[in-house]
């Protein structure tokens, strides 16, 4: 018998903010976390000088010897899953009791680290000198491997390396674990960290923004006839997931419920999107959750501000949402923090839901005439309370996915 799943803790760290009502705030007021990134301009080759760093934040109460296998990833996504944890009130005992799981991603390990590492191999030719623990710092499952480490998890452990469709192939493994009883709680999200070689692999592929060099807060501009680009941002998302019957009977508050979940590939292309796959991700999701689109009350799209992805993306939404549900992209805020969008964008909608508003896309003043028809957020944040909200991600290898929240007092 599959059971119903709700989310109960949230924790992030991102170019917004390190809390939920932080970012939320930022989100109402049209606040942006892309910044001009002077160190760059030492990398020939990288055009675009926009990211869109974390905000700053603390593991002062951590020891050097917890920390020592972590590179920056790991530690964004110690943060974020540290303050879920504590959001959801889950007893130290449970989470080391076997009965709780992890499932966490990223796009790779730490960047930075794995620079350190090789320029002092390259260098002096010769791994003496070089750490046994460096490797664990940007292993591709760090973030997942450290979690687990630091915070005891004996149940499920599942790395989820699939870009930028980690932390909601995290999210929803996490729902699927515990919806058929193979978890009671599952610990799901995922971490990307900002580096030069990162932004330099999309501009090699023409995908960065760089005419907003100079401006930053004009840019990203998903669905924008103006738009030239992504930016990359990074940060980190956790969500606690557990049976509603679990958190009722602990007393837990509840952010909302998992309802849908779809997730497919493209099986052509590895960067070219596909409106079909992307199409499929959402109808899948949507028979999983036993809904018509005329109730989801808003999505939250990928919107990436890159031509081919947006006109995909919207193309695929219409197809299967039709143009009258408001539809808006958060990366006009955060750039896009790739292994770790899928969470923060989920974290995103449940401070909306909480709140009552939908964002615009801060950036879009003009659709771009050969996006489809949809109901483009523009200007202010729309005042609305929708009971149903959509987040979909797609990633590169053509890997789709779609979530879909029911807001908690509608459960």
């Amino acid at each position: 018998m599959k059971r119903r799943v709700v989310i109960t803790g949230v924790g992030l760290t991102s170019p917004l903010g390190n809390d939920l009502d932080t970012v939320t705030t930022a989100l109402a007021e049209g606040r942006t976390g892309v910044r001009v990134m002077d160190e760059w301009a030492e990398h020939g080759g990288v055009e675009t000088r926009l990211g869109a760093p974390a905000a700053p934040y603390s593991l002062a109460n951590y020891s050097r010897k917890q920390l020592r296998t972590m590179g920056l990833v790991a530690r964004h996504a110690t943060f974020a899953t540290a303050a879920a944890i504590e959001d959801s009130g889950l007893p130290e005992e449970l989470v080391r009791s076997g009965q709780v799981g992890l499932s966490y991603g990223s796009t790779d390990g730490s960047c930075s680290s794995e620079e350190s590492y090789y320029r002092k191999l390259y260098a002096t030719n010769s791994f003496s000198g070089l750490l046994a623990s460096s490797y664990l710092k940007f292993m591709s499952h760090t973030c997942a491997a450290n979690l687990g480490q630091l915070f005891g998890i004996t149940g499920r452990v599942v790395p989820i390396c699939s870009a930028c469709t980690s932390a909601s192939q995290s999210i929803g493994q996490g729902y699927e674990a515990v919806a058929y009883g193979m978890e009671e709680v599952m610990i799901c999200g995922g971490a990307e960290e900002l580096h030069f070689t990162v932004a330099g692999v999309f501009d090699l592929m023409l995908a960065t923004s760089v005419k907003y060099n100079a401006e930053p807060a004009r840019t990203p501009r998903p669905f924008d006839a103006d738009r030239d680009g992504m930016v990359v941002g990074e940060g980190a998302g956790t969500l606690v997931l557990e049976s509603l019957e679990g958190a009722k009977a602990r007393g837990a508050k509840i952010y909302a419920e998992i309802v849908g979940y779809g997730t497919n590939c493209d099986g052509g292309h590895l960067t070219s999107p596909s409106d079909r796959g992307m199409a499929g991700a959402m109808i899948r999701a949507l028979k999983d959750a036993a809904l018509d689109r005329d109730q989801i009350g808003y999505i939250n799209a990928h919107g990436t501000g890159t031509e081919v992805g947006d006109r995909a993306e919207s193309r695929a939404t219409y197809e299967v949402m039709g143009g009258d549900i408001p539809i808006s992209s958060t990366k006009s805020y955060t750039g896009h923090t790739l292994g770790s969008c899928g969470a923060i964008e989920s974290a995103f909608i449940l401070g909306m839901m909480r709140d009552g508003f939908l964002p615009p896309t801060r950036t879009l003043d003009v659709p771009d005439p050969e996006c489809a028809p949809l109901d483009y957020l523009t200007g202010t944040p729309r005042e609305a309370r929708p009971a149903l909200v959509m987040n979909n991600n797609f990633a590169f290898g053509g890997i789709n996915t779609s979530l879909i929240y029911r807001r908690p007092d509608t459960i």
